[in-house]
């Protein structure tokens, strides 16, 4: 068994896939998931990037517990922008990081108002200029709100591309390069086929490799991480 590196990847490379087996990969996912969404529950924009930036690091079921209440005393960003952050901070205190997660919700909120009029912005550069929006948060927006065609990687999709030879990038950011050079169209649907397939079968321990419609395409079930 190769030795691991303090990020999980191994001291000598995987296999990378081919072209044919890029475009096996690619049409087999197509196929499986061919109506991927996200499975955080939003209503409009607004919602769905707070939702968004609540995910990181933390489960979508946990985020949809949460928002029910947080939308109802904070249905929009005004709202939001205006609030006692200790008073966010009550409604999300179940949510990992919740203190930081607080301040750069109601960081963002002010932005919008001050910055884009109260209304959301709605490209990757403006998105990221925004508190507590990275390029994954940005993108995955995109991705969800817009059909954009990016792709977003989180651990699931940086675990799974990497156990498929897709990529063999140390960062989250060098495996999206990666994977949008390798795929080039259909990243929306991608993306998020990518995350359910490593939630549900590809998962990080005890991968469910008799159910995987990839399996004869894998190259290692080690559990990669990003950097």
């Amino acid at each position: 068994m190769p030795q691991k590196t303090q990020n999980n990847l191994p001291t000598h490379k995987i296999k990378k896939a081919t072209k044919a087996q890029i475009a096996e990969i690619k049409s087999l996912f197509l196929q499986h998931y061919a109506n991927a969404k996200t499975e955080l529950h939003y209503n409009n924009l607004y919602e769905l990037l707070v939702c968004v930036m609540l995910s990181a690091q933390c489960t979508d079921k946990r985020v949809n517990i949460v928002t029910p209440a947080f939308f109802t005393r904070f249905p929009n960003i005004a709202t939001l922008a205006n609030a006692p952050l200790e008073e966010i901070k009550e409604l999300i205190k179940s949510i990992s990081f919740f203190n930081n997660k607080a301040t750069n919700l109601k960081k963002m909120a002010t932005q919008v108002l001050q910055e884009y009029g109260g209304e959301i912005p709605t490209t990757q550069e403006a998105l990221k200029s925004l508190a507590g929006v990275g390029q994954k948060t940005a993108n995955v927006v995109l991705i969800e709100f817009f059909e954009a065609n990016f792709m977003a990687v989180d651990t699931h999709v940086f675990r799974t591309s990497h156990r498929l030879g897709l990529s063999d990038a140390t960062t989250a950011l060098q495996t999206e390069s990666e994977l949008t050079k390798a795929f080039k169209d259909h990243l929306c649907v991608l993306h998020q086929a990518f995350v359910l397939f490593g939630r549900y079968i590809c998962k990080a321990q005890k991968p469910l490799c008799q159910e995987c419609f990839v399996q004869h395409l894998c190259k290692s079930t080690q559990n990669f991480k990003p950097r």
